[in-house]
């Protein structure tokens, strides 16, 4: 029998009228613990569905050494139909109960060995789209108050500027890497909009089109990515997390597969891989 526990939701920010970034605190005891790349699932009582309790998993954006509260971030599923839950979520409000259950998942973890037990120190790429973000929001912070020394680079992709919702922070963090020098916090972040003919996008003066578009070589061999990172990425010096619509992650691995890259669900033989996803459908 599913068991709930119950959280307070303590802080709401509507970022624009489908998504929001919201905080809760369990009523009973202390955060809970949880690994970076984890998610948790919620639910609420749907009146439509006389009171049945509807639950949804969510990746969290916070970070395990954060033990004031879980954070996440949701977009409002309207088409085809209103989402069962999230319709609920985006009509609750700071001060409202929530039902959760513990975190959990291994699809993101953050892979730490190498198949012959050797520490993995390959820089990390994490590649996100829309709301995938969250699990890599949460590996940056980990990282930063960890002081992991490993090279970390975020890649987001949204359609429209107000949905890059952890640009801030992000960015912050980046700046940060910039002033202490990477041999002491090495970390990037670069965003993509896939809809920059559109007037509210108008001011956008970044990387155009899907996020995997980063991956794309230009006429002179290196994609963004590289050019970024100034080194061509491999197999032997690169670890890539994915996250968001199957769609994304298809297109990340047209780019990845002919260069060798393997993903953890199709594995070689002696049980090393270099892509971990996780998709929403």
């Amino acid at each position: 029998m599913v068991v709930d526990n119950k959280a307070t939701i303590t802080y709401v920010q509507l970022l624009k009228e489908d998504l929001v970034i919201m905080r809760m605190v369990p009523n009973d005891g202390p955060v809970p613990d949880y690994k970076a790349g984890q998610f948790i699932t919620l639910g609420l009582p749907n009146p439509a569905e006389g009171g049945k309790i509807v639950r949804r998993a969510y990746s969290i954006a916070s970070h395990p050494e954060n033990r004031d509260y879980i954070e996440i971030v949701i977009r409002w599923v309207r088409k085809p139909l209103p989402g069962r839950l999230t319709t609920q979520i985006f009509n609750a409000k700071e001060g409202d109960e929530i039902l959760w259950l513990k975190p959990t998942g291994r699809a993101l973890l953050i892979n730490e060995e190498l198949p012959n037990g050797e520490k993995d120190t390959r820089r990390i790429i994490c590649i996100g789209g829309g709301t995938g973000l969250a699990p890599f929001v949460s590996f940056a912070q980990h990282f930063h108050d960890t002081n992991d020394k490993r090279e970390i680079i975020i890649l987001h992709g949204a359609s429209y500027i107000d949905e890059l919702s952890y640009k801030d922070l992000l960015t912050n963090l980046e700046n940060e890497s910039i002033e202490r020098g990477k041999d002491e916090w090495n970390f990037k972040y670069r965003a993509a909009i896939s809809r920059p003919q559109e007037w509210f996008n108008r001011s956008w003066a970044g990387q155009v089109g899907r996020v995997e578009t980063f991956l794309r070589p230009r006429d002179g061999g290196m994609s963004p990515l590289e050019e970024l990172i100034g080194d061509k990425i491999t197999k032997e010096n690169t670890m890539l997390y994915v996250c968001g619509w199957q769609g994304t992650i298809d297109g990340v691995m047209d780019f990845l597969k002919p260069l060798g890259f393997a993903t953890e669900h199709d594995k070689r033989e002696d049980g090393s891989f270099e892509v971990k996803y996780e998709s929403y459908g």
